[in-house]
């Protein structure tokens, strides 16, 4: 039996793998976007793939998100599987006519006859003084728009093996990675950016959470950063006698609820964290879960952290003070528990 070779790889390596085995696997698949050609695109997702695919198929576009994102969506309509890269969440505002009226429709208005195969592949998340503009999540905007299934990963394992599965889907994917999880020399330098990953192909099902760890007391549910923080946490609370479970949500549409639900029912307490809005979010979308399935198996309030309802701070302290952490999860936890 061959024996399945893993190496430590960083975020952003695992996502540039992936893409270079289904370009190799199809080739129907290409890149286009903002500098993913020569410069491998600025968070490292489309590194070394121009080198070794050419301008043909690893494409650098004018700065015009509108032009690029419907060229892709043309594409995918035409049967072609292409990744289209958005640099970053927040500049959704200038192409969301492309994304919304466009790409999540129509699949719909022509009957299911027009499938559009395509992979919309962006940064999400703050923490490095980037400002209103480059440091917003958006979860929920995304998820929020029915046609279009969106992903959050947030291990290096996943991102390739969801990327994959991306790729292969007839449906529209709205892939959304974290900047610090890609592992890049210029930002934090986290242990969470860094996973055992495998050589070969292989696929993670979207739609599907994961229980990161096991937990009787309370159940933590995390997209992205705020799961790694959940797990810090975690460890915190067990000092404490208290055994937390933490969900990794990993897909935002399709929701694995069931996951949710279960896990609700045996610790009977619930805490969502976010680090997009609080307001209209998706932590509110999972207290709803909880209120409409577990009512009467919740023994206290569910409880939400999220980022309060103000753009994003340029200052650091205020930016570190608007974001979710660890010891904001421990403090509610502990208060929830209590309870």
């Amino acid at each position: 039996m061959q024996q399945t070779k893993q190496r430590l790889l960083t975020g952003n390596k695992a996502l540039a793998e992936a893409i270079r085995l289904e370009m190799e696997r199809d080739p129907n698949v290409f890149v286009m976007g903002e500098d993913v050609g020569v410069y491998g695109g600025i968070f490292g997702a489309t590194e070394g793939l121009f080198q070794k695919f050419g301008p043909e198929r690893v494409i650098d576009t004018p700065i015009s998100e509108t032009a690029f994102i419907g060229a892709a969506i043309g594409a995918a309509a035409e049967g072609m599987r292409p990744i289209v890269e958005l640099m970053f969440v927040d500049f959704f505002g200038v192409c969301m006519d492309q994304i919304y009226n466009h790409m999540a429709k129509i699949p719909y208005m022509s009957g299911g006859r027009v499938k559009l195969p395509m992979v919309l592949m962006t940064a999400v998340g703050g923490g490095y003084s980037d400002a209103a503009q480059h440091s917003q999540t958006l979860y929920a905007t995304f998820a929020h728009l029915p046609g279009m299934k969106v992903v959050a990963p947030s291990t290096p394992y996943d991102l390739k093996g969801m990327m994959i599965s991306a790729i292969r889907d007839d449906n529209p994917v709205v892939f959304m990675f974290h900047k610090t999880l890609q592992g890049l020399g210029w930002m934090d330098q986290l242990d969470a950016s860094v996973g055992h990953v495998p050589e070969e192909a292989y696929t993670v099902p979207l739609g599907k959470a994961n229980i990161v760890r096991e937990g009787t007391d309370i159940t933590i549910v995390g997209i992205q950063m705020s799961v790694h923080q959940a797990l810090e946490a975690a460890k915190r609370l067990e000092q404490q006698g208290i055994q937390a479970e933490v969900i990794d949500l990993r897909s935002l549409v399709p929701l694995d609820k069931e996951t949710i639900i279960q896990s609700v029912k045996k610790t009977h307490r619930l805490l969502v964290v976010d680090e997009d809005y609080l307001s209209y979010g998706m932590t509110a979308e999972i207290a709803a879960i909880a209120a409409e399935h577990c009512l009467y198996d919740l023994e206290a309030p569910v409880k939400r952290i999220a980022v309060p309802d103000v753009p994003i701070p340029y200052s650091r302290p205020l930016e570190q003070f608007v974001l979710p952490n660890a010891d904001k999860i421990f403090r509610e936890a502990i208060q929830l528990v209590n309870e």
